[in-house]
């Protein structure tokens, strides 16, 4: 890990707050548009709500029920840029929505949202809608239950298996225009000049060495710990987020597409969605007010998951469940049910020298990135133009290694990979398989300490925290009794 001096002895355009993909987002932006930048993240990058997402790049058919248009219509857009800069990590998926019970006038309103949303979408690459038969449903999706099926309705989206690694490669970029960018350093005070933020205490969470952080201008980009930050950088507004716990988990493969559900124990919406050679099913939506970092799937989650698939999907409670997925989403703050709560982001002030980014979806990341450095270079005075909609990410131009010692090595010399967990977890889609990598684990640690130096202890020490980690993600099969694990 590089020594705190390299963050802390210059004076930076833009310092961001925040390693998920929108800080992420926000650091490119800038350093494409020739400012000098700098950025902190107090876990390893991608590893809070961006690792904890559904994994979609997609406008959300729900938000024009809630006639949210403009989120919509910014999603579909951003969805197809994606499509373009990343398509080595963005990759098109069609989706079903089966019909049970359905009347005459819902199936008329799908139709009519489907139409709007191949309007709304006028400039996709991805094909239009279709509407299926119960036949063509069961042919299309075998596994569905057919007592009851009418037919569905079929559309285009998009998927990031890996959203980790769509943050990292913001980050990579970022770096490789000049930025300098710091995981595992988090902010623990501010210094104000004149009533304006002037520089952040910064400690580094694996030596506890300490520095000042200098910018002309700040960027919260924090999410789910917004509120938590911006008490450490003494703005003392009341809250300004609503944050919601989403979960997921994985199973044997039962499906071919992905599946649009309504669950029958309470109306949500939810996927079954194909993921990586496993089934990943989510999300829940429930007000969460705890610490972000401690967030877990347990019993009556994964129950209610389970609860929602077993009508259309009836064999599920015979497959093994591999592992659970957490976040915690950050909403602007609103009233009313956390499902309702508009998904739409709001870039402010909200301190002299502070501009924030208060919610947002992973799929409309670049242009909520775009606006936030907007408002900065109209503080700047600076007027360079955005050039991430038109430039592609790193892994788009050179193929990466898979796996492997070449692929360890890369992680670790280039990619800021500090221990076992980030590589395992996040550098590669090994949380998903039926061990979450146990059995590459101490391979992993062997390889990361010789090429960091580590002793015995020090492998030992970092393994442990690789399981520890890991097992968070099973805690939930002591809460449900009777089920059948994998592993």
């Amino acid at each position: 890990m590089q020594a705190l001096s390299k963050l802390t002895d210059n004076t930076y355009d833009v310092a961001v707050i925040g390693g998920g993909i929108i800080g992420a987002g926000v650091a490119r932006d800038a350093a494409l548009r020739g400012l000098s930048v700098a950025l902190v993240e107090k876990s390893d990058f991608g590893s809070g709500t961006t690792s904890g997402s559904t994994r979609l790049i997609h406008g959300g058919l729900r938000y024009l029920e809630m006639f949210d248009f403009g989120l919509v219509r910014m999603d579909l857009r951003e969805r197809e840029t994606l499509l373009r800069i990343a398509p080595h990590l963005v990759k098109p998926l069609e989706f079903l929505i089966p019909f049970y019970g359905a009347s005459l006038w819902f199936r008329a309103k799908m139709r009519v949202g489907m139409m709007l949303y191949d309007l709304l979408s006028y400039d996709k690459s991805l094909p239009h809608h279709r509407m299926l038969s119960a036949a063509e449903t069961l042919a299309e999706e075998p596994s569905l239950r057919a007592e009851g099926l009418q037919g569905a309705a079929a559309y285009y989206d998009a998927q990031v298996a890996m959203p980790e690694r769509l943050c990292l490669e913001n980050i990579l970029d970022a770096e490789r225009y000049g930025a300098v960018l710091r995981s595992y350093t988090e902010v623990v005070g501010a210094m104000r000049e004149s009533g304006r933020l002037q520089a952040l205490r910064v400690r580094c969470t694996e030596t506890g060495a300490e520095g000042e952080l200098r910018a002309k201008v700040f960027v919260n980009a924090t999410g789910a710990w917004f509120d938590r930050v911006a008490r450490q950088t003494g703005d003392a507004h009341p809250p300004r987020i609503r944050t919601t716990k989403g979960i997921h988990i994985t199973c044997e493969r039962m499906n071919h597409k992905a599946n649009v559900l309504f669950s029958p124990v309470d109306g949500r919406l939810f996927f079954v969605i194909p993921l990586l050679g496993q089934c990943w099913i989510g999300t829940t939506d429930t007000d969460f007010s705890e610490d972000p970092t401690v967030v877990r799937a347990d019993g009556e989650d994964v129950e209610y998951l389970l609860r929602s698939v077993e009508p259309f999907f009836p064999q599920v409670r015979k497959l093994a469940i591999y592992s659970s997925n957490a976040g915690v989403r950050a909403l602007v703050k609103q009233e009313g049910s956390a499902s309702s709560v508009s998904r739409m982001h709001s870039i402010t002030e909200t301190q002299p020298g502070m501009i924030s980014v208060l919610g947002g979806k992973i799929t409309g990341y670049r242009a909520i990135a775009e606006e936030a450095v907007d408002a900065v270079s109209r503080q700047l005075g600076s007027g360079a133009p955005c050039r991430t909609h038109q430039e592609l990410l790193p892994g788009a131009l050179a193929p990466e290694p898979t796996g492997g010692a070449e692929a360890l090595q890369r992680a670790v010399a280039r990619e800021h990979c500090w221990h076992v967990a980030d590589y395992l977890l996040r550098r590669r889609p090994t949380a998903f398989a039926a061990d979450q990598g146990r059995g590459e684990a101490e391979t992993a640690a062997r390889l990361m300490g010789e090429a960091l130096g580590w002793g015995p202890e020090q492998i030992q020490r970092e393994l442990e925290r690789y399981r520890a980690e890991a097992d968070r993600a099973l805690q939930y099969r002591e809460e449900i009794p009777g089920m059948r694990f994998s592993g």
